[in-house]
C-alpha cells in the first residue's frame, strides 16, 4: 500500500503524537515526577526504581502482544490498543491512593508505549512511499522528545496539585487515540502468518545485544535524571524542570537521524551516539550541582537517545525486511529488557553508594554498547549501496507491484 503525500503526512503526524503521548507522558514523565512521587508515597530508591523495572517488563510483553496483534489485525489494532492504555495508565496514577495503585499505573502506561512503536513501524512501511519512509519512521520516533518537551511546563503550571498534569496526561492521550483511529488505515491486503524465517538472521546478533545495552545505560537519566538533580546537586523544581524541558526539546533533533545515518552510515552514527551518550550520562554525575552542565548534558541526551533509538528502528526493519513490525519489536523488546535490568541496579547503587555511582557505571555500559555496532559501514541491499532516505524496507518485487497499484 503506497498512499497519497498528504495521508502519507497525516499518518506522521499521528504516529508522531501517539509516540509523544506515550513514551514522553504515559512512560517517561514517570521520571520527571519521580521527587514528587518520592516524598507523596514515601519511597525510597529501590522501590522508585522497582516499579520503573515493572513498568519497562510490561513494555517487554506489550512489544510481542503488540508484533503479534499487528501480524493478525494490522497496525490499526495495535496501534489503538496503545492509546487507550496509555490513558488508562495516566488516568490511573492520576487518581492513585496509595504506592501499589501508582505501580499500576506505572507498569500500564508503560505497556502502552511496547504497543505503539511496532504497529506504527509497520503502518509507516506500508503506507509512506520508499523514497520518503526512512524519514517518515524518523519523525515519528523524535515523538518522544514531543512528550517530554511538553511533559515539562505542565508539571510547572501542576506546582502543588502532580495529579492534573496527570490528568492533562490522560486527555492528552485520549484525544491522540482519537485521531490515530481516523488515520492509521484498517488492513485490506492479505497478511503473511507465523514467525519470519529466519526467526534470528545474522544482523540480531549486534541489534539485539546493542539494543540492550543502549536501554540499561538510559534507565539511569530516565528514572533517576531529575531525581539526582533535585536530591543530589540541589537545584529547585523550576530549575529541574528546565532540565527536562531542553532534553525533550533537543529530542525533536532525532527526527533527523535518516539524514544523518545516510551520511555516516549505521556503524559510525551508532559509534558516536553511543560515546556522546556515555559522556552526558557521566556528566549528570560529576557537575550534578551546576545548572549549565545539566542543560548541556540533557541537551546531548536528548538528541542521541533518540536519535540511537531511530537507528534501531532503520536497523530492524532492514533486519526484517518483510517483517518491519517484528524487527522493530525485537529491537526494541531488548531494549526494554536493559531498562528493566537498569532501572533496579542504578536505584539500588543509588541506596548503597548514591546515584552519581549509578550514574558512571551506565556510562561505563553505554561505552561498552560501542563494541556491537553494525558489522557495515555503510547501508547495503541487494542491489548495492543506497542512501538510507532512499532504501525500501520490503523488498523490491513488494515495492514494484504497490507502485503498479
Amino acid at each position: 500500500m503506497v498512499s497519497s503525500y498528504k495521508h502519507e503526512l497525516t499518518l506522521t503526524a499521528a504516529g508522531l503524537s501517539l509516540i509523544a503521548v506515550s513514551y514522553g507522558l504515559a512512560r517517561y514523565a514517570y521520571g520527571l515526577f519521580a521527587p514528587t512521587l518520592r516524598t507523596e508515597f514515601d519511597l525510597d530508591g529501590s522501590a522508585l526504581g522497582a516499579i520503573a523495572a515493572g513498568s519497562y517488563v510490561a513494555y517487554c510483553l506489550a512489544v510481542v502482544a503488540s508484533t503479534a496483534i499487528t501480524t493478525r489485525w494490522g497496525a490499526r489494532a495495535g496501534a489503538l490498543a496503545a492509546g487507550t492504555t496509555a490513558t488508562a495508565g495516566t488516568a490511573l496514577i492520576a487518581s492513585a491512593p496509595n504506592a501499589g495503585v501508582l505501580a499500576l499505573g506505572v507498569v500500564l502506561a508503560g505497556a502502552s508505549t511496547g504497543l505503539a512503536s511496532p504497529s506504527l513501524a509497520d503502518a509507516v512501511s506500508r503506507v509512506v512511499r520508499a523514497t520518503r519512509r526512512d524519514r517518515a519512521q524518523s519523525v515519528v520516533n523524535a515523538g518522544t522528545g514531543l512528550g517530554v518537551l511538553i511533559s515539562g511546563p505542565v508539571s510547572l503550571l501542576a506546582i502543588g496539585d502532580w495529579r492534573m498534569a496527570w490528568w492533562a496526561f490522560a486527555a492528552a492521550s485520549a484525544l491522540a487515540t482519537l485521531w490515530i483511529a481516523r488515520v492509521v488505515p484498517p488492513v485490506k491486503e492479505d497478511r503473511a502468518r507465523g514467525l519470519p524465517v529466519p526467526l534470528f538472521p545474522p544482523a540480531t546478533g549486534r541489534l539485539l545485544p546493542a539494543a540492550a545495552t543502549l536501554g540499561l545505560a538510559s534507565a539511569a537519566i530516565w528514572t533517576f535524571g531529575r531525581d539526582i538533580a533535585v536530591r543530589d546537586g540541589g537545584l529547585d523544581e523550576t530549575a529541574s524542570t528546565v532540565v527536562w524541558i531542553v532534553l525533550g526539546a533537543v529530542g525533536l533533533a532525532g527526527a533527523f537521524t535518516a539524514e544523518l545515518t545516510s551520511r555516516a552510515g549505521l556503524r559510525r552514527a551508532w559509534s558516536a551516539g553511543m560515546l556522546l551518550f556515555a559522556a552526558a550520562t557521566a556528566l549528570f554525575a560529576l557537575a550534578t550541582s551546576s545548572l549549565p552542565a545539566l542543560v548541556i548534558a540533557a541537551a546531548v541526551f536528548g538528541a542521541v537517545y533518540i536519535g540511537l533509538t531511530g537507528v534501531l528502528i532503520l536497523w530492524g526493519t532492514r533486519a526484517y525486511p518483510t517483517a518491519p513490525a517484528f524487527g522493530v519489536g525485537v529491537a526494541f523488546l531488548a531494549l526494554a529488557l536493559g531498562q528493566a535490568a537498569g532501572a533496579p541496579l542504578i536505584g539500588l547503587l543509588g541506596d548503597l553508594l548514591d546515584l552519581r555511582a549509578g550514574f558512571l557505571a551506565a556510562a561505563a555500559f553505554a561505552v561498552l554498547g560501542v563494541l556491537f555496532a553494525p558489522r557495515e559501514a555503510t547501508t547495503t541491499y541487494d542491489f548495492g549501496v543506497r542512501s538510507l532516505a532512499r532504501v525500501s524496507t520490503v523488498p523490491p518485487e513488494r515495492e514494484s507491484s504497490a507502485d503498479r497499484a
